[in-house]
């Protein structure tokens, strides 16, 4: 790997992070393309909701690297790693319910970033063709002006993809984002999700298999912190480790 290190977007090194002497995250390694959607699957406690929270900022790292674009983000603050092109969404939707879906869009618009860019915000045509857009992609132009609270639960987890969409962040990373969705939304987040990969790299959390083959490139497979098995899905799959500690069950 070391040869190829700067055709990854994202590269993480020996990361470790502990609580109390428990290492919740144990050594790891994840090399992560451009317009890839990576995948990170195993059985509760593995490690994998932790691995996002290192990367974004969110948990401190006990020891190693986390690399995006050739910066480190373990020196980073959280908002400075935002900034820096790194969307998260966690698992349960966080929208603003008494908003529209456009408002909802509008406030995530990032021309605010700095205290002048926030007072010289205007709603100009550029940023409502830009909300125009977002919405197409993610299933909501016909919803603009409905209130985010009246959208079903798989609609709220669209916007949201929406609102770090519209920022446009190179890496854009999702905790289970199909949980409690039904069939036809499954269906149409794993569309969603393969059109976003064509701009942007993709890190997804999910225990859903039948999505997983939809959406994955590679898939990461954890077990106690600890990479497990790395590959098509079919080659996870097909691996015995995989199947007994995680898909036999």
């Amino acid at each position: 790997m070391t040869e190829t290190k700067d055709s990854f977007i994202l590269t993480v090194e020996d990361l470790t992070v502990s609580f109390d002497g428990f290492k919740a995250v144990n050594g790891l390694n994840l090399y992560v393309e451009p317009n890839e959607c990576r995948v990170i699957i195993g059985p509760n406690g593995a490690g994998k909701t932790t691995v996002l929270d290192l990367i974004c900022g969110r948990t401190r790292a006990t020891g190693g690297s986390v690399r995006f674009k050739g910066h480190e983000l373990l020196k980073m603050r959280e908002d400075q790693i935002v900034h820096a092109g790194v969307g998260r969404k966690f698992q349960n939707p966080s929208v603003y319910e008494d908003l529209t879906v456009f408002e909802n869009l509008e406030i995530s618009y990032p021309r605010g970033y700095s205290v002048f860019g926030a007072l010289a915000f205007r709603r100009d045509q550029a940023v409502r063709d830009r909300i125009n857009e977002i919405a197409e992609t993610i299933f909501l132009k016909d919803h603009l002006q409905e209130k985010a609270a009246y959208l079903s639960h798989g609609q709220k987890q669209w916007l949201e993809i929406g609102m770090l969409l519209i920022q446009d962040p190179e890496l854009l990373m999702l905790d289970e984002p199909v949980a409690g969705m039904s069939v036809a939304e499954r269906v149409k987040t794993a569309e969603l999700l393969n059109r976003i990969i064509a701009d942007r790299s993709v890190i997804v959390i999910e225990h859903d298999m039948k999505f997983v083959e939809d959406i994955a490139t590679r898939v990461t497979v954890l077990h106690q912190g600890k990479l497990l098995a790395e590959g098509s899905m079919a080659h996870v799959q097909a691996d015995p480790k995989v199947i007994e500690v995680y898909l036999g069950h």
